[in-house]
């Protein structure tokens, strides 16, 4: 199954999630993004077993957010993510927020994450292993 099509984060939005004027707050929107970014590293091999076996670790070096909709309290919401692409030492990814009700797009969210050597502190090439599945999840550019 392609990456793309199995969801990566699937959650409900509770009442305390949101802000003064009714809308799910924006800490929210990141803390599920994050969520889904945990997911979509234990698809390509980057497991918690694997990182504290290594000695290696993901931290995100650039998040750009873009809010569709809004979100209101009790709607159901779907992550699904999509590997943009792979480097030496870093990946970009995008992850789409849906209402699961309706389809729409709520939000969208665009990473950069860089593999990282957590004893030296400093970015680490991704083992053989994790290349050669990741690279089978790079999606195709639009209009290739």
């Amino acid at each position: 199954m392609a990456l793309e099509q199995e969801a990566t984060y699937r959650g409900t939005v509770y009442p305390w999630q949101c802000d003064h004027v009714g809308h799910m707050n924006i800490m929210w929107y990141v803390g599920k993004f994050d969520e889904a970014n945990w997911n979509l590293f234990a698809r390509l091999g980057l497991t918690p077993s694997y990182l504290r076996a290594s000695g290696r670790g993901m931290a995100a070096v650039q998040q750009n957010i873009t809010y569709r909709r809004e979100l209101l309290a009790g709607d159901v919401i779907e992550i699904r993510s999509q590997l943009l692409e792979l480097r030496d030492k870093s990946i970009r990814f995008r992850h789409d927020m849906t209402n699961a009700e309706t389809g729409e797009i709520a939000a969208f969210c665009e990473l950069t994450a860089v593999h990282m050597d957590r004893s030296l502190r400093k970015s680490a090439s991704f083992a053989d292993d994790v290349r050669a599945i990741a690279l089978r999840h790079v999606a195709e550019p639009v209009g290739a």
